[in-house]
């Protein structure tokens, strides 16, 4: 895609009716670079939505939202009414967060337009006048660029690897309806119900602070502990690869190039050897806390505090300190209005 495109498509992805965070760095990306272009902005909600969805996007970003009536839900469903928008719309670029739905809706997409689709990227921007979109490759220890000849430019983005737009207040944009395009009796599954499951830390992408651990907690015992540590401050607990194929915890714990994406203020590695590929999940985090048995584990290249020893017994007076600290607070004047923070 070269330079003079003027027209960017986000497809916004909902979950319990509100747009999943990675729409938000689509729009902010979508806007920067249709900025640089001068160029427009356009979001279409794909999934259940709020009355106030459509003004939301406006205010982070989007220039004209489209809201689709599709029947049922998941791609079959709504993959026919997206292909029929981009036709008629035409946009230059059409980008979606590299979930689960979008890592299945874009490259249909891209066959049913004769495209292509570039997954998972962590940068964008044009060189040359040609827009260069970089993904990590190699099980994460090295990265391409890619650019497609073909139109619309098709791609995903892994999750906090871009600014949102904040919100503006004061923007304005279109709202435009969109009947479904897709015959009812033509759909071969229906979504009858949707149901969460217990164990899934659905707060792990938006936490603060996680609490993770790897193959060093030795088994699900560690990870009680890396929960209460995790709930003294505040956070969510993850894992590596290794400990949710372990079966140690559930798989939406896993945080890697394979599992999510995270950039929190403070990261506590535990049991955790720091290989390329859990890495590239968790790099972006502020500040990183590693401890292992290992003095040698690569976790120690990327953590700001590192201790060499065994969490079995390091996490037990960590938590005994985080509870002494909470109590302390607790007793402090304004505690109870909840001004002690």
């Amino acid at each position: 895609m070269t330079g003079d495109a003027r027209k960017w498509l986000v497809i916004a992805e909902t979950a319990e009716g509100r747009p999943v965070g990675v729409v938000y760095e689509a729009l902010g990306l979508a806007r920067s670079l249709a900025g640089a272009a001068s160029g427009n902005v356009e979001a279409c909600i794909v999934g259940d939505a709020r009355p106030d969805t459509a003004n939301d996007l406006i205010r982070h970003g989007a220039d004209r939202v489209y809201a689709l009536n599709s029947p049922g839900g998941g791609t079959e469903a709504w993959v026919a009414d997206v292909v029929a928008l981009i036709r008629e719309s035409r946009p230059d670029a059409v980008s979606i967060g590299h979930t689960a739905l979008g890592a299945e809706l874009a490259p249909r997409l891209a066959f049913r337009l004769d495209s292509a689709v570039v997954t998972s990227c962590v940068d964008a921007r044009f060189t040359d006048g040609r827009l260069q979109l970089t993904r990590p490759c190699y099980g994460g220890k090295a990265r391409e660029v890619v650019s497609i000849r073909t139109a619309p430019t098709i791609f995903t983005i892994k999750p906090k690897s871009f600014e949102p737009c904040a919100a503006d207040e004061a923007r304005r944009g279109e709202i435009v309806a969109r009947a479904s395009v897709l015959d009812r009796s033509a759909l071969r599954t229906k979504v009858r119900e949707v149901r969460r499951n217990p164990d899934d830390d659905a707060s792990l992408e938006s936490a603060q602070v996680v609490v993770a651990g790897g193959g060093g907690m030795k088994g699900p015992q560690g990870f009680e502990l890396a929960r209460r540590i995790a709930d003294l401050l505040r956070g969510a607990v993850g894992a590596s690869r290794v400990a949710c194929d372990l079966g140690w915890c559930p798989p939406s714990y896993q945080v890697g190039l394979s599992g999510k994406t995270i950039a929190p203020q403070l990261y506590i590695a535990i049991g955790i050897s720091g290989a390329g590929q859990h890495m590239a999940g968790c790099g972006n985090a502020r500040n990183i806390v590693a401890i292992n048995s290992d003095r040698d584990a690569p976790i120690f290249r990327f953590a700001r505090y590192g201790v060499v020893g065994d969490c079995h017994e390091l996490m037990p007076a960590l938590i005994e300190r985080l509870e002494a600290r909470t109590a302390t607070r607790s007793t402090e004047p304004g505690a109870a209005s909840g001004n002690s923070e």
